[in-house]
């Protein structure tokens, strides 16, 4: 996910893809422990997703 694309999404749909990723990764990393995933940057994708996520949801926070 872009930059770009997260800010046109609203602060709901920030907040609700910033949970869904979250327990994606979870999920990823019980997953991973179990049996190798296929891609293992799979994790590191999701990790960088939630942090875009959360800095632009602390930039809107500030900004209000």
């Amino acid at each position: 996910m872009k930059t770009a694309e997260i800010k046109e999404l609203t602060t709901a749909e920030i907040q609700e893809r910033l949970e869904a990723e979250k327990t994606s990764l979870s999920q990823m990393k019980l997953n991973h422990s179990i049996s190798p995933l296929d891609n293992p940057l799979q994790i590191k994708v999701a990790r960088r997703n939630i942090a875009r996520l959360a800095t632009e949801l602390r930039a809107r926070e500030i900004n209000k």
